[in-house]
């Protein structure tokens, strides 16, 4: 998938296709996640978190999610996107139920409850740019695509956490009208959990 005509770009986000969503942002183009996508996304998500100094034992840290992708993502009622520029993947973002996976120090040690319950609260999680196309909007255009996911599927609060050294992530979430609720130390590091209403 690609652009077709250069001279048609838009700044805005377009959804141009309904099932499975396909958007376009620009250049930009966000589509559902595959699994052909995996290694992709891992680094992605690697790289991002390093970009931080974030790190694997740090109770923060965590990526088994990425190896449940279907269960957790794709068949709860939840959503994972990727973003290409041309063929590349440069960026993604995801909606998991939020009681899927627990907050806190529980969830870096791959907590897991497959359970059903009734749709109310989910979690906007896993929101990556690639460094070198950052400041383009394309994180901007993620979260908004996640939202418009999160009320199609009748969820009613979005919740998401991110790290007190996730500044970009942070403004980004206040852009959106998102509210702080609380903060948490975990293993020195300052966890600030958001939240935001839906119509």
């Amino acid at each position: 998938m690609g652009p077709p005509d250069s001279a048609s770009w838009q700044s805005h986000l377009v959804r141009v296709q309904a099932e499975p969503p396909i958007w376009r942002f620009g250049d930009l183009w966000l589509r559902r996640y595959r699994a052909a996508d995996h290694a992709t996304v891992l680094a992605l998500h690697r790289e991002g978190l390093a970009q931080v100094g974030l790190r694997p034992g740090d109770g923060v840290y965590y990526d088994h999610d990425f190896f449940r992708m279907e269960d957790i993502y794709l068949r709860n009622d939840g959503e994972f996107l990727v973003g290409e520029l041309g063929d590349r993947i440069v960026a993604m973002g995801g909606l998991r139920r939020a009681d899927l996976i627990p907050g806190g120090h529980a969830r870096a040690f791959g907590a897991y409850t497959p359970e059903p319950s009734a749709l109310d609260a989910v979690e906007m999680v896993r929101l990556r740019v690639l460094p070198a196309v950052q400041r383009r909007g394309y994180g901007a255009a993620l979260v908004q695509a996640l939202e418009e996911r999160a009320a199609e599927y009748g969820y009613r609060v979005l919740r998401a956490d991110t790290t007190e050294l996730q500044t970009p992530a942070l403004a980004l979430y206040r852009k959106f009208g998102w509210t702080e609720t609380r903060r948490e130390t975990i293993g020195g590091i300052v966890n600030v959990y958001l939240e935001k209403s839906l119509p």
